[in-house]
């Protein structure tokens, strides 16, 4: 797609919808209409092109249009989940450069200026340019305060137009808004969208498997379709689903293809604004090949990345600190592999752990265990020891048999070292449908009660 001079949802006047909500749709048009007036709102409360904005909400009809909206008028946009507790928020606008607020659910940060959603009719002079700062999205922190990537519209479709060409993702097609916004998986779905000129969805609260009705394509963690695969009967209209946010099990796919679901298994992260890599599920492990617009090498064993949809930098106190060397490459402190031209994920760096001296990859293990009909859902954290240092918990959704079973099942398969010392059900969590923390598990497990 050629450089845009006008932005995308002005772009399209097909006669497919361009947003379903349950029963209501909106056409391009009238999408269109009520973004330039919400816009004009925000303009008439203050917003200015570069102001930084806080979005602080789930999924909904309204999120969704304020961040379209917001974006329109030139913000610098943070969505955030609600979720946070004010004292993190305490700790960590300062230093983003945040002008406003707009909370539609959860506890408003009394430091910044609230704004309201209130349409309003006017001109708006901000035009669409793709090479400015569009989003900020948090990392997941893992080891410190997470980081605000900064992607400009050019890298948010760049990063759709890398999945929407390899999926064939067309103006026909229909595509649920299942991953909340505030995370970069959700903003992918939204930006192939824009990219495409299909059908967003939006849930309405509606479970699942009703939401998923009208859709052609979908993005998932295997989670999800593990419970989709287990209704009686499966959405009308979906042939086509991207997982990723954990380890992907080759039964689950093969399930799901053997039920007319073409499974996508992809690779991504924050800074790259969604899927850089993925292939077809076809029994193998991996992520299979660099999405158009993406290249990948490893160095020393950890995956380097040069993509047209990287972040241009993490944004802090006003600057954009640089996340690439010299020559555009970054490292993501992923391990990786290459199968004969197909990219193996083998865990985070950061993940390694050591019990006794022998390193642990986490990943590895779960690879195992997820070959175990019945494991639905892994993780394994690490559990200090005294004499070991650390020693490998294993957290797990089971379906169809016992820990014990499983346990057994596993003796033989693992070294004596992976062998966890615990086993635990993996705790339910309302997460939105991205992956979990390893952080948060691993702190969870220090506050469960040791059998003697």
């Amino acid at each position: 797609m050629a450089a845009l001079n006008i932005w995308p949802w002005q772009r399209f006047a097909g006669k497919q919808p361009a947003l379903k909500i349950g029963d209501r749709a909106y056409s391009w048009a009238q999408l269109a209409q009520q973004i330039d007036e919400l816009a004009t709102g925000f303009r008439f409360q203050g917003v200015q092109t570069g102001c930084g904005v806080m979005l602080r909400a789930r999924n909904s009809e309204l999120a969704l249009l304020a961040y379209l909206a917001l974006l329109r008028c030139g913000a610098r946009l943070l969505p955030l989940n609600p979720q946070l507790p004010l004292c993190q928020l305490t700790t960590l606008l300062p230093g983003l450069n945040i002008d406003f607020a707009l909370t539609l659910e959860g506890e408003a940060p009394a430091t910044v200026p609230a704004l309201k959603m209130m349409p309003k009719t006017g001109l708006l002079q901000h035009a669409f340019q793709e090479s400015e700062i569009a989003t900020l999205t948090l990392t997941s922190g893992s080891t410190a305060l997470p980081k605000a990537a900064a992607h400009s519209f050019s890298a948010h479709l760049a990063s759709a137009r890398g999945v929407v060409t390899s999926l064939r993702f067309t103006a026909d097609d229909s595509w649920l808004l299942s991953l909340p916004l505030y995370h970069v998986s959700g903003q992918g779905i939204v930006w192939r969208w824009l990219y495409s000129g299909g059908t967003l969805v939006l849930t309405d609260e509606k479970p699942l498997l009703a939401a998923l009705a009208d859709c052609t394509f979908a993005s998932l963690v295997p989670t999800q379709l593990w419970r989709l695969l287990q209704q009686p009967a499966l959405p009308r209209n979906l042939r086509s689903v991207l997982l990723g946010g954990a380890a992907i099990p080759e039964t689950l796919t093969a399930q799901a293809e053997e039920k007319g679901i073409a499974c996508w298994c992809g690779y991504g992260m924050t800074e790259t604004a969604s899927t850089v890599a993925a292939k077809r599920a076809d029994g193998q492990p991996g992520v299979g090949r660099p999405l158009p617009g993406n290249q990948i090498r490893l160095v020393g064993g950890e995956i380097a990345l040069r993509s047209q949809a990287l972040a241009c930098g993490y944004w802090q106190n006003g600057d954009l600190l640089s996340l690439t060397d010299s020559e555009g490459w970054f490292y993501t402190r992923d391990g990786g592999a290459w199968s004969e031209g197909n990219l193996l994920i083998k865990g985070r760096l950061d993940n390694l752990f050591f019990s006794a001296g022998e390193g642990i990859q986490p990943e590895q293990i779960e690879a195992v265990l997820l070959q175990h009909p019945a494991v639905e859902q892994v993780f394994i954290v690490p559990q200090h020891d005294e004499e070991y240092g650390q020693r490998p918990v294993a957290l797990v959704a089971l379906k169809g048999a016992t820990m014990g079973q499983l346990q057994g099942w596993a003796t033989t398969r693992l070294a004596g070292f992976q062998r966890p010392v615990r086993w635990l059900s993996l705790p339910e969590t309302d997460n939105g449908g991205i992956k979990l923390s390893r952080r948060w598990l691993a702190e969870w497990v220090t506050q469960q009660p040791v059998e003697k």
